[in-house]
């Protein structure tokens, strides 16, 4: 049985070490469950793990996993998908992972190969937390309304969701149902795709509002209020967003990396994100996103949605970077 240290003030995750344990395969499945149902993240110390472990480990637990295709990323046991995480320098706001698409994963896990010295530490916070402790008033407001996530398309994507390239008004009216978009065809901008959230949303294991979408990362690192805006079409005021971040800045806590720890968080429950990374050649943080095989699936997405059954790679833009990455033309 390993050693496990419960949540505390200043600690909103478990920290499991081991006892008896010579590796993290070693730890029962069941413990790891119940923890992660009642307390969203697990931090594993003391494993040693290496690539293999990370894959193995984090494979245990989902029937199928998902490929962040944002550029910067790169493979490390793609047979696994297994990859590093953003290879950038810059801090990252608190963001669950891939909240800007509908297919947001179930868990993330991260794996420590190299820890940096300074910098570069991996945040996180509770999103049932930060509805608890942000402005009453803020949270009433907050509670009826619904993101709106409008995106461009192109040729290829309408032809993976529509069956075509050139869908006519009545195949963009009426989707396949196992299609997570609705479509809108404007003069100015050709076919957008649309898919809708609540502002505040219910976990997948905690009867609790939770905060966890992509607004506090597109306004501070991508410098955007305008993705996603709320249900009537207007950006999320700039008040409502520097209470939100002021609120996720107090609650927020740093992982301070050691090599060979596992940080497995509830990504329908819990945020994440980075400080500055001071020497980017001294990190190395394995990234594992899933769909769990003990899931409640997410009742605003499509029934047996593709990523619940096949591993799962999102169509690419025509500009994509890894385009420029093949050989040949």
């Amino acid at each position: 049985m390993p050693h496990v240290d419960l949540p505390k003030s200043g600690q909103p995750h478990v920290v499991v070490q081991p006892a008896n344990e010579q590796k993290i395969a070693d730890v029962d499945p069941d413990l790891i469950i119940d923890l992660y149902k009642a307390h969203g993240a697990i931090l594993f110390r003391g494993f040693g793990i290496d690539v293999v472990d990370f894959g193995g480990f984090s494979k245990q637990f989902c029937s199928t996993s998902v490929v962040n295709e944002s550029p910067g990323r790169a493979p490390v046991d793609p047979a696994a998908n297994v990859h590093t995480v953003d290879r950038g320098t810059t801090a990252f706001a608190l963001h669950p992972e891939l909240s800007r698409e509908p297919w947001k994963p179930d868990v993330a896990f991260f794996g420590c190969l190299a820890a940096p010295s300074r910098g570069g530490q991996t945040v996180i916070c509770d999103g049932v937390a930060m509805v608890h402790h942000m402005p009453e008033a803020l949270r009433r407001l907050m509670e009826p309304r619904r993101l709106l996530y409008i995106k461009p398309t192109w040729p290829s994507l309408l032809k993976y969701w529509l069956g075509t390239s050139n869908p006519t008004d009545a195949q963009i009216a009426a989707p396949p149902p196992q299609c997570p978009y609705f479509f809108r065809r404007y003069p100015d901008t050709g076919i957008v795709r649309v898919f809708t959230r609540p502002a505040l949303h219910k976990p997948m294991f905690i009867d609790a509002p939770a905060f966890g979408n992509f607004l506090l990362f597109a306004r501070f690192n991508h410098g955007r209020p305008d993705h996603p805006v709320l249900d009537d079409g207007h950006p999320m005021p700039e008040s409502w967003l520097q209470a939100i971040k002021a609120t996720g800045d107090r609650l927020s806590v740093e992982i301070g990396w050691r090599p060979g720890d596992v940080l497995m968080l509830d990504n329908t429950r819990f945020l994440h994100g980075r400080t500055e990374i001071i020497d980017p050649g001294e990190r190395l943080i394995l990234t594992y996103f899933g769909y769990l095989n003990f899931a409640i699936p997410n009742p605003e997405e499509p029934v047996n949605p593709i990523w619940r059954r096949e591993d799962f790679e999102p169509p690419l833009r025509p500009d994509h970077p890894r385009y420029q990455e093949l050989p040949g033309d």
